[in-house]
């Protein structure tokens, strides 16, 4: 007599388990899409940070026209990347252009927008 427990090998769990491994091509097939546009959003990311970070790109050329790779990334963190801005700084100029701190650059405000590149 079983208490109602299920053994390890029962045939019910085995059931579970193999119903929740079959996936259908087409998902795979969105799955690895997905993550290769992630993996381009990333190197295209880290790319521009270290062109900040050597000079080589204007951070007022970019809030004026974000390339795609960019346009959901958090102005916060692309500010971060600049030369001499650090975390009490970039608060500090994001309260004065009254921008969130949450605020992607997709979603800046035209005025936003504009304040930021003269401030910087």
């Amino acid at each position: 007599m079983t208490d109602g427990l299920q053994t390890p090998g029962s045939s019910d769990g085995q059931a579970a388990a193999s119903s929740g491994a079959v996936t259908s091509s087409s998902s795979t097939a969105q799955r690895l899409e997905a993550l290769r546009r992630a993996n381009e959003i990333r190197i295209g990311r880290a790319q521009l940070k270290r062109a900040l970070a050597a000079g080589s790109v204007r951070v007022s050329e970019i809030l004026a026209a974000p390339p795609e790779c960019i346009k959901t990334q958090k102005v916060q963190a692309l500010l971060l990347a600049l030369p001499k801005y650090g975390p009490a700084r970039v608060a500090c100029l994001l309260a004065q252009c009254q921008i969130s701190s949450a605020k992607t650059l997709d979603g800046l405000s035209e005025r936003q927008r504009g304040e930021l590149i003269g401030r910087l």
